[in-house]
């Protein structure tokens, strides 16, 4: 029997992946908190981190609440890329706000996986009719998407504005195209 016989074997396996995920965030959040320069920006990655293991608990509601077997078992690949750019990012190193505006793209990748993610497992959930995933998966969602938002509003002002500006050691400045004010 295929491993992906029904909606709700599919399901079970997003779920999973998703576990898998949050499970890999929150192992990688403080590193990204502790090289963030950016005090809004390490704010909002410390606040993310909460959030990040909430997500992970209501995955395991979900599974608690009566959907067959366990959240583990699946390690998400895709999050483990994410995870691993975020840590290049780390391990490279630069300009504090250039390394800046570098974690929020990479941040903002992790978001937008999880956002579809999680969109796709909440209209799974809603098919099958499991009114408090469904609730659960939504709440996240919003959370997600949340903090999508604030990373473009950080990057917006000041980061991206910042890090704009590269400076040559002289005393010089050069806009992000290149010209010398």
């Amino acid at each position: 029997m295929p491993t992906l016989a029904t909606l709700n074997d599919l399901f079970v396996s997003e779920l999973r992946d998703l576990h898998s995920a949050e499970r890999q965030l929150v192992k990688a959040l403080p590193n990204m908190v502790k090289t963030a320069d950016n005090r809004e920006l390490r704010d909002a990655l410390a606040m993310h981190l909460k959030q990040t293991e909430e997500h992970a608990r209501r995955i395991e509601e979900i599974f608690g609440a009566g959907l067959e077997g366990s959240p583990k078992g699946k390690k998400s690949a895709a999050m483990a890329g994410l995870v691993e750019q975020c840590q290049d990012v780390i391990t490279d190193g630069g300009a504090p706000d250039v390394v800046d505006a570098a974690l929020i793209g990479a941040a903002q990748r992790v978001e937008h996986y999880e956002i579809a993610g999680y969109g796709t497992a909440r209209a799974h959930a809603q098919q099958l009719g499991y009114v408090n995933a469904v609730r659960l998966l939504e709440e996240t969602l919003h959370e997600e998407s949340a903090a999508n938002e604030k990373l473009s509003q950080i990057a917006a002002a000041p980061v991206n504005v910042s890090a704009a500006q590269k400076h040559d050691g002289n005393g010089a400045v050069y806009e992000a195209m290149g010209s010398r004010r």
